[in-house]
């Protein structure tokens, strides 16, 4: 059955010959702009809702919203083609909190910097694909922001931090290439120790970038340990399978889609390049999207969230990729 997924998901993935609605031919390596398909001239939305109530003029609803807590969202929209668009506006967009329309108060799509884990697998699972697939991690620092920040975990029979915090693609590169892989897999560790790191971060934008087989059998923490981990952090998980026989690639999907992230599975070495740029442009193409519920006060564990966006005549049917829900703010 995943073989099956896999195959079908990288045909969708790497199409990427067909020209875009009003955009010259690309291959990837340029997202599909919304703006230039509806015929809207850009426009940057200010959020009136960030700026402090001045006492003794607070309106009734601004005090709702600072006794209510924000609910974040990262949002990836592709085209059927698989390509990211950008250009859309705030007025595209619809958020349901368990079934409840919300208004979007906080809404971006700025090409702003982010604080990014690598979660590199060297146990002995992963053999000579361990050199091979970080040597194509270059790719992805060439069309990654320039103000990015970045820190190494490696794992094998347990997770350590090889790299702090640094913006220096180079000082990545020279840390882990030439290490051996043995050893047993901590990959639930890892994530968690990666989690963890993020947080740390400079930049307001953070997410996890696993390089793995997906094997899973040396781990302190548990899967539904690492899951409620997950679940509650604004950290998405994006994943490479890097495997002959994409053994594991059900724990991948199951760590991103908990986050709001995804997985991805290259067949070959040509695919992997490809899907190095186009993870570093599908992360300096997302929406920021928030709101603050209006049922703060609900003692429901888990709120489901559902976002719609209208696409613009000539995208065709857009795909929308992010977190499904978030945890209760009462306790």
């Amino acid at each position: 059955m995943h073989r099956m997924f896999v195959g079908l998901a990288i045909g969708a993935l790497l199409t990427t010959t067909s020209p875009a609605i009003r955009v010259s031919a690309i291959k990837q390596t340029q997202p599909t702009n919304a703006r230039a398909s509806g015929g809207q001239e850009k426009k940057q939305i200010a959020d009136s809702q960030t700026k402090p109530a001045v006492a003794g003029t607070q309106d009734p609803k601004d005090k709702i919203q600072l006794q209510a807590r924000l609910v974040s969202m990262t949002v990836t929209v592709s085209d059927p083609l698989g390509r990211f668009v950008t250009g859309l506006e705030k007025r595209n967009f619809e958020v349901f909190d368990d079934g409840v329309r919300q208004e979007i108060t906080h809404f971006s799509d700025d090409d702003a910097p982010l604080t990014l884990g690598i979660i590199y697998d060297v146990s002995g699972s992963m053999g000579d694909l361990t050199s091979r697939s970080f040597q194509t991690l270059r790719r992805f620092f060439d069309s990654s922001h320039q103000d990015d920040e970045y820190f190494i975990i490696a794992f094998n029979d347990r997770a350590r931090l090889v790299q702090d915090f640094t913006t220096s693609p180079s000082e990545i590169m020279s840390r882990v290439i030439f290490v051996k892989a043995k050893g047993s897999t901590a990959l639930y560790d890892g994530v968690y120790l990666g989690i963890e790191k993020a947080r740390q971060g400079r930049h307001q934008k953070k997410a996890l970038l696993i390089i793995s087989d997906g094997e899973e059998n040396s781990s302190r923490y548990s899967g539904r340990e690492l899951r409620e981990m997950l679940k509650e952090s604004d950290v998405p998980v994006y994943a490479i399978g890097i495997s002959q026989l994409y053994a594991g690639m059900g724990t991948l999907q199951s760590l991103s889609g908990w986050s709001g992230g995804m997985t991805f599975a290259p067949a070959d070495e040509p695919q992997t390049r490809d899907i190095y740029t186009r993870i570093a442009l599908m992360l300096r193409h997302q929406y920021a999207i928030g709101f603050y519920p209006t049922d703060a006060a609900s003692t429901v564990d888990w709120h489901k969230v559902r976002i719609n966006v209208s696409a613009p005549r000539g995208l065709g049917r857009l795909s929308l990729n992010y977190k499904k829900g978030y945890r209760s703010f009462v306790k």
